[in-house]
């Protein structure tokens, strides 16, 4: 079953002292784009992280969170450095009398807000314990992207062999257009050099000039070429994943077949339908861009 390059995950895990939430989700892209944002307490495990999301989901425009959300609790509010505080107020006075300029009105909101003052100093180590859970925690929502890009690509895999048929269905209409088309031809040819020239002119030669001039306008090799690509994007769709550029390629093999046959069909209604396999194929274009 092929794949969308469109999807979304989330997953949590709850810690004593903290809640873990990764979300995940990716577009379409011609290779793997990454974008992650990461708590600092696990940037560490970057590269890490990197490398596993990168091998499990190989192509798209993917933006990665892992943040932390801490429990409340009065040990766990910052703490305000007062010594900081206080050697602030003194240089800000000093600034003040030295420059004549006014001190603030309000000196709390003014002080809080200086570099450092309310900055958690210490560090906590990162143990083996805790990262297997975030560990796990990112694999699982990778995993529910993996799950939504599965169930994106299997309604994908509907709409192609929906546009296919359609084509194919098309091509076949052609048919019964073509000997039609020869007999116009001929007698539009004929008709030109007795009515409207009105000469005298060789059967055998004209026969050999429409002969000449029809297996011009013969369209049997792309029929059966389009035929031939129309089966071989159904079995690279049965392929399963990793066929997005494959299917691509295809869909171009596709579109000079039919712009061919537009080119030779000198019919109004061949021509029309040419349009229509035309309009199923842009269809076919526009989603094969989001297949893995």
């Amino acid at each position: 079953m092929i794949q969308s390059m469109t999807g979304y995950g989330k997953a949590t895990a709850e810690l004593p002292d903290k809640k873990i939430n990764v979300e995940i989700k990716s577009l379409n892209s011609k290779a793997m784009d990454l974008s992650a944002r990461i708590a600092p307490a696990y940037r560490e495990k970057e590269m890490e992280l990197r490398n596993e999301i990168a091998r499990v989901l190989e192509r798209g425009k993917v933006d990665f969170s892992l943040w932390v959300e801490k429990k409340e609790c009065a040990e766990a509010a910052t703490p305000i450095n007062q010594v900081l505080v206080e050697g602030y107020y003194n240089q800000i006075k000093a600034i003040s009398e030295n420059l004549h300029i006014a001190v603030p009105t309000d000196w709390f909101q003014t002080l809080l807000r200086m570099p450092d003052v309310m900055t958690r100093t210490e560090t906590q180590e990162l143990s083996e314990e805790e990262w297997g859970i975030v560990y796990a925690t990112v694999k699982e929502a990778v995993s529910h992207l993996v799950d939504f890009r599965k169930q994106e690509g299997a309604a994908l895999e509907k709409k192609f062999r929906e546009k296919i048929e359609n084509i194919h269905r098309l091509l076949e209409s052609v048919t019964p257009y073509e000997k039609e088309r020869v007999d116009k031809v001929k007698e539009r040819i004929t008709d030109a050099l007795e009515k409207t020239l009105s000469v005298d002119y060789d059967k055998n030669r004209l026969e050999q000039e429409l002969i000449y001039y029809i297996e011009k306008l013969d369209i049997n090799e792309e029929k059966q070429r389009l035929s031939n690509h129309l089966k071989y994007f159904i079995s690279t769709l049965e392929n399963g994943s990793g066929q997005g550029k494959k299917l691509g390629f295809i869909a171009q093999e596709m579109g000079r077949e039919i712009n061919t046959l537009g080119s030779k069909s000198n019919h109004a209604e061949m021509q029309k339908i040419v349009v229509q396999m035309k309009d199923e194929l842009e269809q076919i274009k526009e989603q094969v861009l989001n297949v893995m």
